[in-house]
């Protein structure tokens, strides 16, 4: 059968209207509402980066992938990069400067050799240098370590809930990024750690802590202090624990003496089952947390896995505060 020109004409015109309505429902529904909390799966104007790492002499075995995305169409991204080291709990910053639609990656071996951390990335004026409402950043980080763990995480993204969403603190120099609901999302105060397995199956899950608040315009990051907890087995029973989160970073496995629970933690989650855990800092500031398991049998077991996952947010607190210094973006 023979199409005539006219119809032709007429299919082309269709497809060329089917393109049009494709284009124009390329974001289909309506953006996330910045009221919408923290989270991993949404864009903000800061961006959280709940832990780093690389290794001087084996880089190839510790590194961390850094990636940060402008999901703006048309407008470009000034960012503000906090480095902080877990140690000093002190930060050295720079700039990233992103045009419309692009993605930063790069290693953290070439930016911050042999340091473990967090990255905080503030979206700035490109003009002042003051933090403003952009909540188009999107991010995710890839961490290996000499251990074997290693997993895919998601920057916690937080929005800003207004245009501008600091003032100018009476220094002159430094503004005040507060985790408030009033200027950006609320920060969290009690975790939960979902899927907790057991040591007796091979199991070692490193649970890493960071706090979110402090000085990093000359100060340090704030410290995480003590902390309170519930281990649960798979019988919804719990058993509490306390221990000591220290400076503005902790990190270590869960064994059978950290944390410290009587019965010990491989008799609450015994071989073949699977427990959970909440805790939350002694005193009312904000943490975020990330679980990292390792299995050397997940390639040759059928019921044994390894990878990680963000801690789930239980509870918000209004107290994270970052003091950070104003510089015009340098890039």
């Amino acid at each position: 059968m023979q199409i005539s020109r006219k119809h032709t004409h007429i299919f082309w015109a269709l497809l060329v209207l089917s393109a049009c309505s494709f284009s124009a429902l390329a974001q289909p529904g309506p953006a996330l509402p910045a009221t919408y909390g923290m989270s991993n799966q949404k864009a903000g104007s800061v961006l959280f980066y709940s832990i780093y790492t690389s290794n001087i002499i084996w880089p190839q075995q510790e590194n961390t992938r850094i990636n940060i995305t402008n999901t703006h169409t048309t407008q470009m991204a000034y960012l503000h990069l906090f480095f902080v080291d877990s140690v000093t709990c002190q930060s050295a910053d720079s700039f990233v400067c992103l045009t419309a639609n692009q993605t930063f990656t790069f290693v953290t071996s070439d930016y911050d050799p042999g340091i473990t951390g967090y990255l905080l990335a503030v979206a700035v004026h490109k003009d002042t240098g003051l933090p403003i409402q952009f909540n188009y950043l999107i991010g995710d980080y890839y961490l290996k370590l000499m251990s074997g763990h290693n997993a895919n995480l998601g920057a916690e993204a937080f929005a800003a809930l207004k245009d501008n969403p600091t003032t100018i603190n009476a220094d002159g120099s430094t503004v005040d990024v507060k985790f408030d609901d009033v200027n950006y999302n609320a920060a969290p105060r009690m975790l939960a750690l979902n899927s907790l397995p057991s040591r007796l199956d091979g199991n070692d899950t490193l649970l890493i802590l960071t706090s979110m608040w402090g000085n990093l315009a000359g100060g340090e990051s704030g410290s995480i202090g003590g902390l309170l907890g519930l281990t649960y087995d798979d019988a919804e029973k719990g058993y509490s624990f306390t221990m000591a989160g220290g400076k503005c970073q902790f990190r270590s496995s869960i064994t059978d003496g950290s944390p410290r629970m009587v019965p010990r933690f491989s008799s609450i989650v015994k071989a073949g089952h699977v427990g959970w855990m909440k805790l939350w800092p002694t005193a009312n500031i904000p943490i975020v947390g990330v679980m990292i398991n390792l299995n050397q049998s997940a390639n040759t077991s059928v019921t044994s896995f390894s990878g990680g996952h963000n801690l789930h947010a239980l509870s918000t607190t209004t107290t994270g505060v970052f003091t950070i210094p104003i510089f015009i973006p340098s890039c």
